[in-house]
């Protein structure tokens, strides 16, 4: 029977390809995205901005907070502190 399933099933091999790769590139594009947006990134910016003067002192610190926050809700750490 798997010689006969496999000869049936071979024309629908493509479509199963095609989908194959759509879903590995929306896993790539959801890291990439995960990846932009991430706390630890905004935090490294935010570093960068205050360095050049970029922002004022208040602000980076108000804005670092918030990042801090985000960065210990997302491991789960919030309030633990």
């Amino acid at each position: 029977m798997g010689v006969v399933s496999t000869l049936l099933l071979l024309p629908v091999a493509p479509v199963k390809g095609v989908g194959w790769v759509a879903n590995v590139l929306l896993e790539e594009a959801e890291r990439e995205r995960e990846a932009r947006e991430s706390p630890e990134r905004a935090l490294a910016d935010l570093e960068a901005a205050r360095a050049n003067g970029e922002i004022s002192e208040e602000d980076a610190e108000a804005l670092e907070t918030q990042l801090i926050e985000r960065m210990l809700a997302r491991h789960g750490l919030q309030g633990e502190a």
